[in-house]
């Protein structure tokens, strides 16, 4: 008799499960676990590449991380949200990577020419190109590994339920709370990032609905700045191919965090969000909350 029960039970609990696992607050929950996991087994394959922190293991290692999280995202995406990985999509995918590569390469070239014609930078000597390798491992690790935590999980899950102005809000804030864990961090340094890349990098995923771009974009900013400029990322002093000399008011240079924490990267940089929030708009990419969405269909649905 117990033998008959148990494929009716097995059945509501299955129903329980699937009803749950598409709440948005157990999703959120349940990504933060995948992101942690995932981190972990990250460190551990990172830690069996042979190879110098300095040399070329080191892009491998931020290689097999990035893949590592795409992989995660993928299997997130088809296992949890029962939905394709759209944003991961390879159609066009280098084209917008390209896009993003060369507006991040602008953008923090625009940022340094700002603080160069303040007297903040100046070149006293360069270093050879083998310095690289550590740059661009860190890049490809920031851009693909933050962008699909922090934009492809948090932003998306967060928007779909409380709309697109809460989780630019909320992606924002948590974007910058964890920058303030790093080397030289200081409250003004995490609401720089927050308003300078929070905003920024949301806003680009809004237009693009794709990670593509913004991937390239905050790896090509991280590479410039300390690859190329030879200024501290958030913080971590890198060695890059210039050796600059930094000095005058922090405002202006960004001080020991960099210059992310400086006034001309916060005014170019959410200025550039700021327009992709408009072009967002006028594009239609604004999603309302899932309650507003939810009552406009059930009338919609009374009006037909």
């Amino acid at each position: 008799m117990s033998d008959m029960k148990l494929p009716a039970r097995a059945g509501r609990l299955h129903g329980l499960y699937d009803r749950a696992r598409h709440m948005p607050p157990v999703q959120l929950a349940l990504a933060l676990s995948a992101v942690i996991g995932t981190a972990g087994i990250a460190t551990l394959a990172a830690g069996a590449i042979p190879g110098s922190p300095d040399g070329p293991a080191a892009m491998a290692r931020g290689a097999a991380a990035a893949l590592l999280f795409i992989g995660m995202y993928v299997l997130f995406n088809r296992t949890v949200e029962d939905r394709a990985p759209m944003e991961l999509g390879l159609a066009g995918w280098a084209g917008e990577a390209g896009c993003g590569l060369l507006a991040g390469l602008a953008l923090f070239s625009a940022v340094v020419g700002v603080i160069w014609a303040g007297g903040g930078y100046a070149v006293v000597g360069t270093r050879p190109a083998n310095v690289l390798f550590a740059v661009i491992g860190i890049s490809i690790l920031s851009g693909v590994v933050e962008e699909i935590a922090l934009r492809g999980l948090f932003f998306r899950l967060v928007e779909g339920w409380l709309g697109s102005w809460a989780a630019l809000i909320l992606s924002a804030l948590l974007f910058g709370a964890l920058h303030l864990g790093n080397d030289n961090a200081t409250l003004l340094a995490g609401a720089a990032i927050a308003l300078e890349a929070g905003v920024m990098l949301a806003a680009l995923f809004m237009v693009t609905r794709r990670l593509w771009a913004v991937i390239g974009l905050h790896a090509a900013w991280n590479f410039a700045q300390g690859g190329i400029f030879g200024i501290a990322v958030s913080g971590n002093s890198v060695k890059g191919l210039l050796v600059p000399r930094i000095s005058g008011p922090e405002w202006l240079t960004g001080g020991a965090f960099g210059a992310e924490a400086s006034l001309p990267a916060v005014v170019i940089c959410t200025g550039f969000g700021a327009a992709m929030l408009v072009l967002a708009a006028r594009r239609g990419r604004f999603m309302r909350p899932v309650w507003v969405r939810r009552r406009q269909g059930a009338v919609a649905g009374l009006q037909a």
